[in-house]
């Protein structure tokens, strides 16, 4: 596997011995280079020493010397300024497009080190790194925690500036979108994503102060205004507040000319509680658009989770849900407000990524921090995957460490690449310096 002879090359895991080009000349590795993920050599900047001469210039890895001719690298100016040819097997020699042979260095895989990966990335249960864990210094573990915070961060931000081009840069637009999607939270978060894209804002903010409009614009958007309810109640069919709906939604199409609707049958009611259902959380939405005219910038204010529970207080919903769950499907009355464990996954994916991506576009380092703060400041998620990294021995004490722990399990663990994880790395480099 090539990723693994970069690891070899990157960590220095070479034989005991002298290092020989296949021409035999000696090979002083003085500094790998640093690794290039993209198009070009594998490592830039490396310094060599070359039978007796000092080189510097980059690296390109192969299993066979003959992948550099599969590639075609031999035809391509930018690899010219390759070096050194690592390689397991040097079954050819290569040269540049300026036909200067390159030096080749055969560099094998220790064994251990190859089973050691092999175990890695076999692992279905608890990662074999976990018996490290208890050995790792505080500040090791912790460090790899804030870089995943960052790489997970820094990925959220990306896609919210993608969003925020196809809204025109409308900032109030990209947050409801991006809190839309996390009320909706696992099931239907691209639905809700999906359909909140398609929501005329500027229309609905000429009749922002009609709650019953702004919810005929929420449900006839989502498609829930297509037909009369049908949900087993003799009543459903002269449900008077859906009719209303209808009669808004079908003056506003008319009005404003606006686009096909979602499908209903794009929303999902499996497995979901009722107060989870997406007719509540779209009429929550509805009240919150509603009562929060200045929703963005309320948001970015924040500084504590009690500020954010206060916002999202306005989140409940008109009457006609206090005593329903899906139109004329009538349920116990109680006012249907979002729950505290709900706010703080709200604040987690949505308010702390928009400030971050806030103050990263203002260059407002003040509002990174407090997006940092908040994560701090929150009692970490509780879900299976966080359960799973507490039994292998990690300790998580805010939503900072178990987001971090997140990105390690979705970038690293699932993709099987231990050899870019710290843990990885250690667990790795352990085992190797006992056996070679």
């Amino acid at each position: 596997m090539e990723k693994l002879l970069h690891y070899v090359w990157q960590h220095k895991i070479f034989p005991l011995g002298e290092l020989r080009t296949t021409q035999g000349e000696l090979v002083e590795v003085i500094d790998t280079g640093l690794p290039h993920g993209d198009a070009g050599p594998d490592f830039f900047n490396a310094k060599l020493k070359i039978g007796g001469t000092l080189w510097v210039g980059n690296v390109e890895i192969h299993l066979r010397a003959s992948d550099w001719i599969a590639h075609g690298h031999y035809r391509d100016a930018a690899y010219d300024n390759v070096i050194l040819h690592v390689v397991e097997i040097a079954d050819c020699e290569v040269m540049g497009s300026n036909g200067q042979k390159l030096p080749q260095l055969v560099l094998p895989c220790p064994d251990v080190v190859r089973q050691r990966f092999e175990e890695l990335r076999r692992a279905d249960a608890l990662p074999p790194c976990h018996a490290i864990f208890p050995s790792l210094s505080k500040l090791m573990i912790h460090s790899w925690y804030s870089a995943l915070q960052a790489e997970r961060l820094a990925q959220k931000a990306g896609r919210i500036h993608a969003l925020l081009a196809r809204c025109q840069n409308h900032w109030e637009d990209v947050c409801f979108i991006t809190l839309a999607r996390n009320f909706g939270f696992s099931l239907n978060g691209e639905t809700f994503e999906a359909w909140a894209s398609r929501l005329p804002f500027r229309a609905i903010d000429k009749h922002r102060d009609n709650l019953l409009q702004v919810e005929a614009f929420f449900f006839g958007t989502a498609g829930l205004l297509e037909e009369e309810p049908s949900h087993g109640d003799a009543d459903a069919p002269t449900d008077a507040y859906y009719k209303s709906l209808q009669t808004e939604w079908r003056y506003l199409q008319h009005k404003f000319t606006l686009p096909r609707p979602l499908s209903a049958a794009q929303w999902r009611l499996l497995r979901l509680r009722p107060y989870n259902f997406p007719y509540v959380r779209i009429a929550q939405l509805a009240q919150l658009y509603h009562a929060e005219q200045a929703l963005f910038s309320r948001l970015m204010e924040a500084k504590e989770i009690n500020d954010v529970q206060q916002i999202l207080s306005s989140a409940s919903t008109s009457p006609y849900w206090e005593t329903h769950y899906c139109f004329g499907g009538a349920s116990s009355q109680y006012i249907k407000r979002v729950g505290k464990q709900a706010i703080a996954l709200i604040v987690i994916n949505t308010i702390v990524p928009m400030l971050y991506t806030y103050g990263r576009h203002k260059d407002d380092a003040t509002l990174c921090e407090r997006a940092m703060n908040l994560l701090e400041n929150i009692k970490p998620e509780d879900n299976y995957i966080i359960r799973r990294w507490l039994q292998a021995g990690l300790t998580v004490d805010s939503a900072a460490d178990s987001q971090a722990l997140l990105q390690l399990q979705r970038a690293y663990c699932d993709k099987r690449d231990c050899l870019r994880c710290r843990f990885g790395y250690e667990y790795l480099r352990r085992k190797s310096d006992k056996s070679l």
